[in-house]
């Protein structure tokens, strides 16, 4: 009798663990073949009014980290090649000493693209909400959306979803380590299972505020 209980319960655990295994696999995959024809190359990327700039953290000096400068720097070969006229930035703000739109805006501009061309979202403090105060509040119907590919077929997802159309170009300035692929990857794996929720399931509302559209409708 305590034979076959036991058989059971690790019968129980191997279809539970393949369960998960399947949560988290299955929305990577569905967003992967999304994203498939949708990813281009800086040289490669079909002109638009607008590329999205996703924020990726700062250093402990509020310098942006390699991963975003690597982003800040693709936007800009965009912005130069004459692939885009205004570069949202978006990114976090929560705290007072916590401002990754200001820093991407440094480095842009360190990089020689003009203020005026720069645009800051401080409530940018998930794909998400990137997306969604992208079309809500900064009026972007169509966009480039610049990250690196790990990350890009959620945003594509999301920013597709919440009625934003976008492509994506895929920043790849810098050779990372294959330890911090691994984690970047696998945190993908859990955030995708969250962004598939929130589109289909929640639907939740990030701060809004007063629309601020980077082109005004007479312009």
């Amino acid at each position: 009798m305590w034979k076959r209980l036991l058989n059971f319960i690790w019968r129980f655990i191997k279809i539970l663990i393949a369960a998960s295994l399947l949560v988290l696999i299955l929305p990577r995959l569905f967003t992967a073949v999304y994203s498939w024809t949708r990813i281009y190359s800086p040289d490669t990327a079909p002109a638009e009014r607008v590329a999205i700039v996703f924020g990726a953290g700062l250093a402990r000096d509020g310098y942006p980290t390699a991963i975003l400068r690597d982003r800040v720097e693709t936007a800009a070969q965009l912005y130069f090649a004459g692939k885009v006229q205004k570069l949202l930035m978006s990114g976090d703000n929560s705290f007072a000493n916590y401002n990754e739109p200001a820093a991407m805006h440094d480095y842009a501009v360190s990089l020689g693209v003009p203020g005026k061309d720069i645009v800051l979202d401080y409530a940018g403090r998930r794909t998400y909400d990137t997306c969604y105060r992208a079309k809500a509040i900064f009026s972007v119907d169509s966009a480039l959306l610049v990250t690196q590919g790990f990350h890009l077929p959620r945003a594509l997802f999301l920013c597709n979803a919440l009625g934003l159309k976008a492509v994506g170009v895929e920043a790849n300035n810098t050779a990372y380590r294959k330890l911090s692929l691994a984690v970047w990857n696998f945190r993908e794996q859990l955030a995708t299972v969250g962004a598939l929720w929130d589109v289909y399931v929640e639907r939740p509302l990030p701060v809004l505020g007063n629309p601020e559209p980077i082109f005004p409708k007479n312009s």
